[in-house]
Parts: structure tokens; sequence; C-alpha cells
């Protein structure tokens, strides 16, 4: 995940001209724009069963890996290892909805605005 520091941290707004809200909300879109981008470039994984599964997700919920150690495999159970990747897909996808929700809320500044991410 990303580090203190990191660019692709959503900044706080600029501070803009009040008589002109066009340019504010200007500025406000392309930093939304802005995270959601980083968003589709990040990736992290999530793992499942002590590293027996892992699945590699982005910002943007889509998986790009998964991973299956081969002691898994030879073991034979079909349904643990359904579970284990049902498991780690669906923690993915949460953390993953966490990771963009913080970002958005870190532009949108507590406004209230509804979830436009789904």
């Amino acid at each position: 995940m990303s580090k203190r520091g990191d660019p692709r941290r959503a900044q706080p707004m600029p501070r803009t001209n009040p008589a002109n809200p066009q340019g504010a909300l200007q500025v406000f879109q392309q930093r939304m724009a802005d995270v959601q981008s980083a968003l589709e470039n990040e990736t992290f994984d999530v793992t499942a069963g002590g590293g027996a599964v892992t699945v590699t997700i982005t910002g943007h919920q889509q998986i790009k890996a998964i991973k299956i150690l081969p002691d898994v495999m030879s073991a034979g159970d079909v349904e643990m290892l359904q579970d284990l990747v049902l498991a780690a897909v669906n923690e993915a996808i949460e953390k993953s909805q966490q990771l963009a929700s913080k970002r958005m809320g870190e532009v949108t500044g507590g406004l209230g605005l509804p979830n436009i991410l789904g």
C-alpha cells in the first residue's frame, strides 16, 4: 500500500477565488480524476489460508492475479481450495473498496457527497 509522502496521495484542495466557483469545480474534478487514475494503477496482495492463496487487486477492484501454493493443490481438497479462493477474493475486494473510499474522502474532505464509486 502507499507510504507516507507518496505523490499519489490526495493533497488538500488548493485555495481558489470564491468569485470563480467554476474554477473551484474544475480543480475538484481534476483532483478526483487524479485519485481515480492512481487507484487504477495501485495494486496490493491479500492472502488466505496462511498464504496458501494470494489475490492481487487494484484500487478499482480489478483482480490482476490469483496464486495458489502447489501444496494446496496436492491436498486434493477441492472444497477447501474453493473456500480459500472465495475468502481471499472477498477480502481483496473489501480492502480495495476501503482504500478507494479513503482516497476519495481525502479529496472531498467530508463534503458529505454520496459514494460515487459504486
